[in-house]
This record gives structure tokens, C-alpha cells and sequence, in this order.
């Protein structure tokens, strides 16, 4: 029954996850934490930054994860199965559909329409995890629960990033190496 499970979840989060993946960070969150708590928000946050770290898509990396976690290495292979097929499937069709009717007017509004939303799952997914960031999972937002060494180290990536156009990669690395100093050194 759990892999099952794991192949009909990943299988929603493939077929409804348009504009990419963080778009799909929401419906993750939703299937793997809220529906079937299979991961704590802390889990799924550390998961979101994992999958950032290993090559492929958030979605796969996330079905992969959970599914060995859940049910070990049939599990893993079954949620990513169920990830990806909506995908091929639709894929081979729009592309097949968008070469015949690529000059429709009604297409490029569907397209143009679909922007906003996907937009606004990302930033969803965004808040998600700046709240679990700088609040944990199981407290409420107030000022005197912020963490605040994580909000100067998001503030302090997220300088480095834009206005010294630092390369992502070495900012991530860098905040993770000064967390984990910080840990040591009891801060």
C-alpha cells in the first residue's frame, strides 16, 4: 500500500507542478508533510536544501529522497517513476500540439495567464521555508522566537549574491561552512 501511496503522491505533485520546481515546492510540502507525514517541515526544509545541492530537478530529488526514506530503494523508484511520467507523457504532447498551433493567439494567452500563478507558488514556497528558517516548525512568528543569526546569514547571502555577484554555489557553501562554525563554537 505505501508504494502505492508514494507512486499516486509524486504521481499529483508531476502532473500538477507547472512553471518548474519551485513551483512544485508547495504540492511537496503539502503530500510529504501535511497529508502524510512522512517528514517534519524541518525534514522537508532540509530536503528543499538538498536537492539544491544534488544535480536534477527539486521534484525527482524529493520523490527520491522520500522514497527510500519511506520504503527504501523500490520506494525510490516508484515515487521518481510517478514523478516523471506526467511529465513524458505531457511533454511529448504539448510539444507536438505547440509546433501545429504555435502562431494561436488563444495559446499565447493560456501561456501568458499561467505566468502569475506560478509566480506566486514560488514565492509560497519561499515564505515556507524562510518561516521554518528563522522560526523552526513548531513555534509561532514573534519577535522574540527569531533566530536571528540565521536571518543575518540569509541577509548576508543574500548581499553577497546581489550586490557582490558572488557565485551562488560558493555563497551556499560559505553560509553552511559559518553555520556549522557557529554550531561549534555554541552560537
Amino acid at each position: 500500500m505505501i508504494y502505492f501511496q508514494l507512486f499516486l503522491s509524486f504521481l499529483q505533485i508531476g502532473l500538477f507542478s507547472f512553471g518548474g520546481g519551485y513551483a512544485a515546492m508547495p504540492l511537496i510540502q503539502e503530500q510529504v508533510t501535511e497529508l502524510h507525514s512522512w517528514l517534519s517541515m524541518s525534514e522537508f526544509t532540509d530536503l528543499i536544501t538538498i536537492s539544491q545541492m544534488t544535480p536534477g530537478p527539486i521534484a525527482v530529488n524529493s520523490a527520491t529522497f522520500v522514497g527510500i526514506k519511506i520504503a527504501g530503494v523500490p520506494g525510490a523508484l516508484l515515487a521518481t517513476f510517478g514523478c516523471i511520467l506526467p511529465s513524458c507523457v505531457i511533454v511529448t504532447l504539448i510539444a507536438k500540439l505547440y509546433l501545429k498551433y504555435r502562431n494561436m493567439s488563444l495559446l499565447q494567452g493560456v501561456l501568458n495567464s499561467l505566468r502569475p500563478a506560478v509566480v506566486a507558488m514560488i514565492a509560497s514556497a519561499g515564505i515556507s521555508i524562510l518561516i521554518t528558517a528563522f522560526w523552526g516548525s513548531e513555534t509561532a512568528i514573534s519577535l522574540s522566537g527569531t533566530d536571528w543569526i540565521m536571518v543575518a546569514l540569509f541577509g548576508l547571502a543574500v548581499v553577497l549574491i546581489q550586490k557582490v555577484q558572488m557565485n551562488p554555489i560558493l555563497v551556499m557553501t560559505l553560509m553552511g561552512v559559518a553555520k556549522a562554525v557557529l554550531y561549534v563554537v555554541g552560537i
